[in-house]
């Protein structure tokens, strides 16, 4: 009797092993399974013969947690001004979004990719995640991105439109959720797990190429008021050493909360100072250059020698802000021993970044 009963077991347990991992879920979009963030709203619809969710703003799917895998979506055409997307792997103030903008069609910038670090949206300083795409102007475009481990990659309409080589939020799992500014319709909401991201050890060590400014010590955020930054309030201000990206961009809110976030143009303006020593044998002129977001003073030696600004649309109405190494030059005159470079950071939203160079 008991050897008779050990292949019936042996089959029970073969049963009840999952064939494949892959778990597909639609999400249902219903007032019960979403929870819009502050300031946001949402609104449910029948619609073109779908169930549908109206958003402006962001909404969570309650209870859903994400980290490798695929989620599809339908999104209603708008040629009006407006965004629609996912956020996912969200874990408190961080996470990833990847957004459609269909007012935008056939432009360079019709998607975009940006992490999103304390709250705060950092599209300016990714200016090479985002992509030219042809939208749909009637009907549903369908949206569909997948994500392994650190890599993404966004598919519109079955074509596939943009790489992410690196999602930089830092988080490997999280919340899941919609994004829309000035409202679009979702339909047809599908996510598909394929199990949990990893990071490959030892860690990849990135560091950015000879010249670049790749440490930086930062004092803490501060509302900003125009006029009223002296030096002798931050010379000897608390720092936090903290180090930039390969490319040599430091994103400041992934180490700073600012006053006010959030609430993109709405926001208070807030400023950090960023300080690097340079070392020189002898006295003599080095160039620097350098990009920031939004605006900056830099100091030499307690001497204010630059003022800039590099705020969204502050140069014209297609000014974007982006930033690029090679944007601004100056020359410093370094003493002959240590000389140390102030970097006032101002920023108001959609990138707080600074990025310097010695030639």
């Amino acid at each position: 009797m008991k050897l008779s009963r050990i292949p019936l077991i042996i089959g029970a347990l073969l049963f009840m092993r999952p064939i494949n991992a892959q778990t597909t879920q639609n999400i249902p979009l219903q007032p019960d399974y979403w929870t819009p963030a502050q300031g946001s709203s949402v609104n449910f619809e029948n619609f073109d013969g779908k169930e549908t969710i109206i958003v402006n703003g962001t909404a969570f799917a309650k209870g859903f947690e994400f980290s490798n895998g695929v989620m599809e979506m339908e999104v209603y055409a708008n040629q009006k001004r407006s965004f629609a997307g996912v956020v996912f792997r969200k874990s408190e103030g961080n996470f990833e979004e990847v957004y459609m903008r269909m007012h935008k069609s056939r432009q360079v910038d019709a998607v975009q990719y940006t992490p999103t670090y304390n709250n705060e949206s950092n599209w300016q300083l990714y200016p090479e995640f985002q992509a030219n795409v042809t939208f749909k102007t009637e009907g549903w475009n369908l949206f569909r991105i997948e994500v392994e481990d650190l890599a993404a990659t966004l598919f519109i309409n079955g074509e596939e439109v943009m790489r992410i080589d690196r999602l930089r939020s830092g988080n490997l799992t999280g919340e899941i959720g919609l994004f829309a500014l000035f409202g679009n319709r979702f339909a047809n909401l599908k996510i598909t797990k394929t199990g949990e991201a990893v990071v490959k050890e030892p860690y990849p060590i990135l560091t950015p190429e000879k010249g670049i400014i790749g440490e930086w010590d930062i004092t803490e955020a501060q509302p900003y008021i125009e006029g009223e930054i002296r030096f002798e309030d931050f010379e000897n201000a608390k720092t936090t050493t903290v180090y930039t990206e390969q490319s040599g961009i430091l994103p400041i809110s992934r180490y700073l909360s600012k006053p006010t976030s959030g609430n993109f143009e709405r926001n208070q303006e807030a400023y950090t100072v960023a300080f690097a020593t340079i070392a020189v044998d002898n006295a003599q002129t080095r160039l620097f250059s350098f990009d920031f977001s939004d605006k900056i003073i830099v100091y030499l030696n307690g001497e204010a020698i630059f003022y800039g600004n590099n705020a969204f649309r502050s140069k014209n109405n297609q000014f974007q802000g982006h930033l690029g190494l090679t944007a601004n030059k100056i020359p410093l005159k370094l003493k002959k021993g240590f000389n140390t470079l102030h970097c006032v950071v101002i920023d108001r939203a959609n990138g707080w970044g600074l990025t310097g160079k010695l030639e």
